[in-house]
């Protein structure tokens, strides 16, 4: 499934892909329909019809590519906010400690349930209510013996209560991880082939996924950076790029205009539109968290780094509307799961909701922020990492829940090489490093980080 050296995986999601962004392939669905799933060189003519077909006349988006095009298009400009707020270095390194805290606790909550065509709300709340754990505000337990129409992920193991002794190794992490050398080595001089260079030397490739993996396939076959990221790539509008956003609103505290541009030549190796638009959404929300005097400050201020025009601003704003109208939770739920459902349930702009929700909804507290997060559903690892993320950056280390930091013990595994078993606390010392000097003068630091 999502396999980018399959050729028919590769139609059928560059099928649903296209009619997501409003190409009109009534053309190719009748002869896709006739095919079989053997007739590799048919699917790979029909591929090509796909990616020629032209966009409907009626599509109501406007949805830039290049970086100029997308500054053009956000409401807050190229600037950052004028009178945006830098807390002093103690209040800083505790509000990133926080962060990466909040963020792999986040994630290791969401792991078990990981699965978005089996794990619906209804079918999550059943489960946490036969365990006694609804609303969720702690580890999610493993039921033994396990009822019958449930499976957890094959993390269970690593990631239920009573169960976490350190992080379990997740792509969510490994991506902050690699964040961090990037920015030591690199900077504000950061580009999409000094990223691909990493993945290559960094990532095994059955430790990456969708988006990132079709890139990993195209970097093996000397496809050109410039377009990289829109070939033989479905996944392009997917939550790959958002996950890694993070680390580059950290190391820009209180600059989200600048943590967008940075984000950009990170996500555009492996994204287009508005799987760039999320990346840079969540940099900018984290960057606003790292001086924001509540969660709720931090995601509207978030909300002017969306290009205007596109459904990420559409949903993310429909979201806001929901919380500020005095909707509950559910209600929203329902909402958010009836207009956005129809994505894959990794997609960037349904995942940007359920977190938009989590935060908004959570009310600045850790354990009903990252809670309500997962019981949205959907990608629920990556949506609670980085709703955890942002709520653990308002609050700081020392307000953080000890029942889900402590099991942690500042320790998380790791695929990327020469990483495993990293202290989240020097994770923490080293962004915050970041963060004291700027991207615009952090190369130096990378000299003795090299594993």
């Amino acid at each position: 499934m999502y396999d980018p050296l399959s050729v028919a995986d590769l139609v059928h999601d560059e099928v649903r892909q296209r009619i997501e962004s409003g190409y009109d392939i009534s053309r190719v669905e009748a002869d896709l329909a006739a095919t079989p799933t053997d007739d590799l060189d048919r699917l790979e003519m029909l591929y090509l019809e796909l990616i020629n077909t032209e966009r409907r006349s009626d599509w109501a988006y406007e949805e830039p590519e290049s970086l100029e095009d997308i500054l053009d298009a956000i409401p807050a400009g190229r600037l950052d906010p004028t009178d945006h707020r830098r807390p002093p270095p103690a209040e800083l390194a505790n509000r990133i400690l926080g962060g990466w805290l909040g963020r792999i606790a986040g994630c290791n909550l969401g792991k078990p349930v990981e699965n978005g065509d089996s794990w619906t709300p209804a079918r999550l709340r059943a489960y946490l209510e036969l365990a006694g754990a609804y609303p969720l505000r702690d580890y999610i337990p493993a039921l033994d013996p396990m009822p019958e129409g449930f499976q957890l992920h094959q993390s269970w193991p690593e990631t239920t209560r009573g169960r976490v002794r350190g992080s379990a190794r997740d792509d969510d992490i490994d991506y902050a991880i690699l964040s961090v050398w990037l920015l030591e080595r690199y900077g504000s001089q950061l580009t999409p082939s000094l990223v691909a260079n990493a993945w290559l030397s960094f990532f095994p490739y059955l430790r990456v996924f969708t988006a990132e993996r079709a890139v990993l396939v195209n970097l093996l076959h000397n496809v050109p950076i410039a377009v990289i990221g829109a070939t033989r790539n479905p996944y392009r509008e997917w939550i790959g790029a958002l996950i890694r956003a993070d680390v580059f609103g950290w190391t820009l505290p209180g600059r989200p205009g600048s943590a967008v541009r940075l984000v950009y030549s990170d996500a555009s190796l492996s994204h287009r539109c508005n799987g760039i638009y999320a990346a840079m959404w969540a940099a900018a929300l984290v960057s606003s968290a790292c001086a924001a005097a509540t969660v709720q400050e931090a995601v509207e201020q978030s909300f002017n780094y969306v290009p205007a025009g596109s459904r990420l601003a559409e949903a993310l704003s429909s979201v806001h509307d929901l919380y500020r109208t005095g909707c509950t939770w559910e209600v929203a739920i329902g909402e958010i799961r009836a207009r956005f459902g129809h994505y894959s349930w990794v997609h960037s702009i349904n995942n940007a909701c359920l977190i938009t929700a989590g935060l908004l909804w959570g009310e600045g507290d850790f354990t009903a922020t990252v809670g309500l997060t997962v019981q949205g559903a959907w990608d629920t690892d990556s949506n609670a990492a980085t709703a955890g993320s942002v709520v653990g950056t308002v609050l700081g280390a020392d307000q953080l829940p000890r029942h889900f930091i402590e099991p942690l013990e500042d320790r998380t595994r790791s695929a990327v090489f020469g990483y495993d078993n990293s202290r989240i606390s020097e994770l923490a010392s080293r962004t915050t490093a970041l963060a004291e000097v700027g991207p615009e003068s952090s190369r130096h630091l990378h000299e003795s980080r090299v594993p």
